[in-house]
């Protein structure tokens, strides 16, 4: 599936249709579909379903990191900044981040789990006077918020990222329903501009590819 920005992968309390795996249980007429892997609610791009549960354990050890270099994820990201690398490896370990107000929140530090994003510059662009740049990024690892932590830590922070970009207050005011037009106006984008395009593995005797186009106000953006 690609899955459009703004919609949660599990089920919650407002229904089917509020979440990804809601709707296609719907499509499908029965509770087997199960997610193999997962996106954060403002992530788009390539998520994997698989219609019982002996596929989706087989596959979720592939997609999950369990089988060093089992699969191939590529996402694309738009960052504040111009890049000034053609290609680079982030080796940063990430844990939770103590001195931040959002419980959900990690960060860089010493103590942290072992993560590496390997990043290759797309190209560089001007918008309104600011500069930016498209990104390819491919996670080694599978830590929570890696990509987004990873960019960020490097001085290129994912446009629209309310939790790791400038201000994490933008977070808080986001779930609290006080997000303001400043804010909007600063993010610059309805959601961060962070999507799944392509994920690869073999499995069961074959190679499977799976790419996904990014929605419009991201290719408008990146354009």
């Amino acid at each position: 599936m690609n899955k459009p920005a703004g919609l949660v992968c599990h089920p919650t309390k407002d229904g089917p249709l509020s979440s990804l795996i809601g709707r296609v249980r719907v499509h499908l007429g029965d509770t087997e579909g199960r997610l193999v892997n997962r996106l954060d609610r403002e992530t788009s791009g390539v998520v994997l379903i698989a219609k019982g549960a002996v596929a989706a354990a087989e596959l979720g050890r592939l997609v999950s990191g369990a089988v060093a270099g089992a699969a191939d994820k590529s996402y694309w990201a738009i960052v504040e900044g111009h890049v000034t690398a053609t290609e680079w490896l982030i080796d940063a370990p990430l844990g939770k981040d103590v001195t931040s107000p959002v419980a959900i929140k990690d960060c860089v530090r010493a103590d942290g789990a072992a993560a590496q994003t390997r990043v290759r510059l797309i190209r560089t662009f001007v918008r309104d006077g600011a500069h930016f740049s498209l990104v390819d990024v491919t996670p080694l690892t599978g830590r929570k918020h890696q990509i987004r932590i990873h960019l960020a830590h490097a001085g290129y922070p994912i446009v629209g990222d309310k939790l790791y970009g400038a201000d994490e207050q933008r977070y808080l005011r986001l779930v609290e329903g006080r997000l303001t037009e400043d804010d909007r106006r600063a993010l610059r984008m309805t959601f961060h501009a962070l999507h799944a395009r392509a994920m690869a593995f073999e499995w069961r005797g074959r190679p499977w590819r799976f790419e996904a186009d990014a929605g419009e106000e991201f290719l408008r953006f990146s354009a």
